[in-house]
């Protein structure tokens, strides 16, 4: 083993310390534009995100493979205190939904967010230990640990599911995702995703062609099928199909370059939260919001190159949950901006005003700086650091 450089700079992630800094620059010229009044509490949320990232870049694996399910089982118990609380200022209600604790001088905090990063944990922990004491693979060990790594992502997802639909989401592709690099023989893996895909697509169906079947023996009440209608044909939804057509009317009006700085003409309630996407495309157009994309785009390209440097199956897992949580805010966002995909309240990672979300995806981001930066080399490996 060659070990590691003492020297800082060898060691710190400077490729993912840019890209945070792009990330942070095209939040703060975004939220400008919606509403400048927010943008000292964003730069607020950014520099304590910088904090948390420079204490977690100091823990290696084995600490957080330690201390993996005491975050589980504190953010498993905020989740709990928020099904069982009353309506009150801590705890209170907004959208139809009671997913925030409030504290005095602090802001809000949702849990179901910290929560992701929480569950990648747990899961890439699960996943080490069986593997550890595991020496040959079999069918039942593989269903062993789908079992586990299903219990560990399913207690999130069951208590999530009833306070935010869009979370719920992000955490169950953090688990597809997840489970496609256990290890799990495809003999397992083939006949559950492609049960789950067939019926989410009966579910869809029927939610569009058979609305009397749901209506009567699932007992869904009508009002609840307004989101995919607002999705299919937002126009003639009324009211809850606005949104949509303003966000298409915004990115549509920026053209190819877009309107300019400051210009926005179209008007979107909220839009500096989750169609923070619609003021880039406003007012920087196509090569904009493509500037965007290739900037997420480098950044899971160099999560991917993390994953296959790192000589730890523990970082590989870690790396692989961050990439799937990403990479599904990315696509769901940016898709239910320009009709592609239902509205399910996702926000744009790094971009988005809000404190919690961005906590999420700098500690994330924590946890692949302390990836590299307590990475070591081995004399005989064919791999190379980058």
């Amino acid at each position: 083993m060659r070990g590691r450089s003492n020297q800082f700079s060898d060691r710190f992630d400077w490729t993912l310390c840019l890209l945070i800094m792009l990330f942070c620059l095209t939040s703060c010229v975004s939220i400008y534009s919606a509403n400048k009044a927010y943008l000292p509490t964003q730069l607020m949320w950014y520099g304590i995100g910088a904090i948390a990232i420079a204490v977690l870049t100091y823990f290696d694996n084995e600490q957080f493979r330690k201390l993996t399910w005491i975050f589980y089982g504190v953010g498993i118990a905020l989740l709990v205190g928020l099904v069982f609380a009353p309506i009150t200022d801590f705890t209170p209600q907004r959208n139809g939904a009671q997913s925030w604790y409030v504290i005095p001088g602090i802001g809000s905090i949702q849990p179901s967010e910290y929560m992701k990063v929480f569950t990648i944990m747990a899961l890439s922990k699960v996943m080490h230990d069986h593997h550890e004491k595991t020496i040959y693979t079999t069918f039942k060990t593989d269903f062993i640990l789908l079992c586990k790594m299903a219990l560990a992502g399913g207690i999130p997802i069951a208590l999530v599911i009833v306070q935010d639909l869009g979370t719920t989401l992000v955490l169950m592709a953090i688990l597809a995702g997840m489970i496609l690099v256990s290890g799990i023989t495809w003999k397992i893996i083939i006949p559950i995703y492609g049960t789950a895909l067939s019926l989410g697509s009966l579910i869809l169906y029927l939610a569009i062609y058979g609305r009397d079947f749901l209506l009567k023996y699932l007992h869904i009440e009508d009002y609840q099928f307004k989101r995919i209608d607002s999705w299919l044909d937002p126009v003639e939804s009324g009211d809850s199909g606005l949104q949509l057509v303003w966000s298409l009317q915004a990115i549509g009006s920026g053209l190819i370059s877009g309107k300019g700085l400051g210009n926005i003409e179209v008007y979107i309630p909220e839009r500096h939260t989750d169609f923070v996407f619609t003021i880039i495309g406003e007012e920087y157009g196509f090569i904009g919001g493509s500037l965007i994309i290739i900037l997420y785009f480098l950044l899971i390209y160099h999560l991917t190159r993390t994953a296959f440097i790192s000589n730890d199956p523990y970082s590989i897992y870690i790396c692989v949950g961050v990439i799937s949580m990403i990479a599904f805010h990315v696509f769901e966002n940016v898709g239910m901006t320009i009709q592609l995909l239902p509205i399910t309240g996702i926000p744009l990672p790094f971009i988005s005003y809000g404190g919690s979300s961005l906590m999420t995806n700098m500690m994330a981001m924590g946890l692949i700086f302390s990836i590299r930066y307590h990475h070591r080399t081995y004399m005989f490996s064919s791999r190379l650091a980058v």
